[in-house]
């Protein structure tokens, strides 16, 4: 039973990692079907400290409803500026669901810095390494500039992209380290 929320998880995170690649998009449907189950896990597990650490058990749907909120509210600023999809910042919450609000903070770090070197990996791939600098440079000032003047800081789309990219990579890149520490030492990683 202690593999099971495990297992669960990484088969949600890579069906949203093929479906994101595939069509640059995470269905409603798999979000929604790992919510179910994030909170029936949480439900049907007797207390412990989480699903994948020692005391192995659940957080109480209480805990999982906040690490829930917490993974909406890490990412959604980010899809106000329209620097990242609905189905991203609906991924993280998911996992909240499942790891609570404390390690999905972690995994939202982890995620952050994934994403970056993904982008800065597959821009220098494609020989886009220049105009995406000078992409992530305009976006940022014109945001900040934009904001301070009392204007909208949402992000416009540069006139020559440098690609798009399927985030769903960086979240489960991010997910990784505290799921695989957390099952092969009983802790979790950002504790």
């Amino acid at each position: 039973m202690k593999w099971l929320p495990f297992i669960v998880l990484s088969l949600l995170l890579a069906g949203a990692v093929w479906q994101d690649v595939r069509s640059r998009r995470i269905p409603n449907q798999l979000v929604l079907v790992g919510l179910v189950l994030a909170f029936a896990l949480q439900l049907a597990l007797p207390a412990g400290d989480g699903l994948f650490v020692a005391p192995f058990g659940s957080i109480g749907l209480l805990w999982s409803l906040a690490g829930f909120g917490t993974g909406l509210a890490l990412l959604l600023p980010m899809y106000a500026l329209r620097a990242l999809g609905a189905g991203d910042v609906k991924l993280l919450a998911m996992i909240g669901a499942f790891v609570g609000p404390g390690a999905v903070i972690g995994i939202a770090a982890c995620t952050l810095l994934a994403g970056g070197v993904l982008a800065l990996v597959v821009s220098m791939y494609l020989g886009s390494l220049k105009r995406m600098l000078g992409n992530s440079m305009h976006l940022v000032t014109h945001s900040v500039f934009g904001a301070l003047n009392g204007q909208s800081a949402a992000i416009e789309a540069p006139a020559v992209p440098s690609g798009k990219l399927p985030y769903a990579i960086a979240i489960a890149a991010g997910a990784a380290p505290y799921l695989v520490y957390a099952a092969l030492n009983g802790k979790s990683l950002f504790a």
